[in-house]
C-alpha cells in the first residue's frame, strides 16, 4: 500500500543491509525460459497432469474441482476470522466470468489462494511444567502427537509421475506411525488448500476416496479463509487446537506444502498426550531420493510426449499462452511454450496430455530478457 502511494515504509530499525531470500535452490534456466514462475501455473500443470492420468474429461474434471472447493468457502463463511466469508457453490466457483475470470486452466481466480490479507495468527508451544507453572487447565492443552517432513523434487518437470506426491504420503505415513494411529482414526483435517492440486494430492496420499465424509479443512482453505503465504498454517493450528478441545480425545491431521509442490509436511494433534518420538526423517528422505528424478533439457528439438500442461490467460480472461512439460524419447524431460491461438483454445477443450508435440528452439524476448524457449505444436 505504501508502494502504491508512493512512500516508503517508515521502519523505525531499518536493517543496515538488506539481505538476499535465501532460496534453496537457483531458478533453473527452462522454467526462466518458458516462464514457469507463478504458483496459480505450476500448480495447475500438476492438477491437469492428475487428470491426465485418470482419464477424466475436461469438464467432467473442473466439476470436480468445483465439488471440492464448495465445501471449503462453507467453512470459511462460518469462520469470524475468514478473509473471504462467502459461501460459494460449485458452479460459482468454475464459471469463468468478468468477476471470475481463469487464471490459469483450469483454475479460476476462485480457486487461487490470495496472500494480500492483512492477518496474523499464533501459536503458543510450551513444555508440560511449564504449562502447570502457568496454570493452564488440562481441558486447554493440546499436544503434539506425531510429525513428519519431506521433499519431492525441487523443479516442477523433475517430478517423475506429475499426478502425485510420494513425498506426501510419505511424510503422512510417518507422522501418523509416530503418533500410533492411522487415517481412519483421525477425526479432523486440514489438508493444505493453495489449489485444487494440493488438495487433491493429499487426498491420494492419505487414502481418501470419494465416498469419505471427513470435511478436509477446519479453517476455510487459502483462497477462502485467506492466508499470508504459509502463515495459513499458523491459523490451521490454532484452528485444529480449538476443534480439538471441543472434541477431546480425538485426533487432528494438519498438512503444509511449500514451492512448487516441493516441500511436505505433516503434524498430528490430539488433546491426549501420549508418547513423542522423533520420526525417522533422515530414512524417509532417503528413500524417496533413491527414486531419483528426470534430468530436464533447456533446449530441445524434435517429437516428445505431454505429460503435463496449462494455459495461461490475461487479465482479461483471454488465453494468452500455454506451457507443456514433455517427455522426450531420452527419458528426459522438456517445457515447451504454446503460442498458437487455435492450439491453446483446443486444449481446453480436448486433452492433451499423452499426445506428441514437435518442440522447435526459438529465441524470443521474455521478462527476464533474450531467451531461447521450445515452442510446441501439435
Amino acid at each position: 500500500r505504501y508502494r502504491r502511494r508512493g512512500e516508503r515504509y517508515p521502519y523505525r530499525f531499518k536493517p543496515e543491509e538488506r539481505r538476499p531470500f535465501p532460496w534453496e535452490a537457483p531458478f533453473h534456466p527452462a522454467e526462466v525460459a518458458h516462464e514457469v514462475f507463478q504458483a496459480w501455473l505450476t500448480f495447475a500443470i500438476f492438477d491437469n497432469a492428475r487428470r491426465g492420468h485418470l482419464g477424466v474429461g475436461l469438464d467432467e474434471y473442473r466439476g470436480q474441482l468445483g465439488d471440492l472447493l464448495a465445501p471449503f468457502t462453507d467453512i470459511a463463511a462460518a469462520n469470524p476470522n475468514a478473509w473471504f466469508p462467502v459461501a460459494r457453490s460449485a458452479g460459482e466457483i468454475i464459471t469463468a466470468t468478468p468477476e471470475n475470470r481463469m487464471v490459469g486452466y483450469p483454475y479460476t481466480k476462485y480457486m487461487v489462494s490470495i496472500m494480500d490479507v492483512d492477518m496474523a495468527a499464533a501459536v503458543l508451544l510450551a513444555s508440560h511444567e511449564a504449562a502447570d507453572a502457568l496454570g493452564v487447565p488440562p481441558d486447554r492443552r493440546v499436544y503434539l502427537r506425531g510429525w513428519c517432513y519431506a521433499t519431492d523434487p525441487t523443479y516442477v518437470a523433475e517430478h517423475d509421475d506429475m499426478w502425485r506426491s510420494p513425498a506426501m504420503a510419505a511424510a503422512a505415513g510417518e507422522a501418523m506411525r509416530v503418533g500410533g494411529v492411522d487415517v481412519d482414526d483421525v477425526a479432523h483435517l486440514d489438508v493444505y488448500s493453495c489449489f485444487g492440486s494440493s488438495v487433491n494430492f493429499a487426498r491420494d496420499a492419505l487414502g481418501l476416496g470419494e465416498g469419505d465424509s471427513r470435511p478436509l479443512t477446519v479453517t476455510g482453505g487459502l483462497p477462502y479463509h485467506g492466508g499470508a503465504g504459509s502463515d495459513y498454517m499458523t491459523h490451521s493450528i490454532a484452528t485444529m487446537a480449538d476443534v480439538l478441545r471441543r472434541d477431546p480425545g480425538s485426533y487432528g491431521l494438519v498438512s503444509g506444502v511449500g514451492m512448487h509442490m516441493t516441500k511436505h509436511v505433516y503434524g498430528l494433534y490430539s488433546t491426549e498426550p501420549g508418547p513423542v518420538t522423533p520420526p525417522e526423517q533422515e530414512a524417509v528422505q532417503a528413500k524417496l531420493d533413491a527414486d531419483g528424478r528426470r534430468v530436464i533439457r533447456d533446449v530441445y528439438d524434435g517429437a516428445a510426449t505431454v505429460v503435463a500442461y496449462s494455459v495461461v490467460h490475461g487479465k482479461d480472461g483471454e488465453p494468452e499462452w500455454g506451457v507443456v512439460v514433455c517427455d522426450v524419447p531420452e527419458g528426459d524431460r522438456a517445457y515447451g511454450k504454446v503460442l498458437d491461438a487455435a492450439m491453446l483454445e483446443s486444449i481446453e477443450r480436448d486433452e492433451l496430455v499423452g499426445r506428441k508435440v514437435t518442440l522447435t528452439p526459438t529465441e524470443a524476448e521474455t521478462p527476464a530478457g533474450k531467451q531461447t524457449m521450445n515452442v510446441a505444436t501439435l
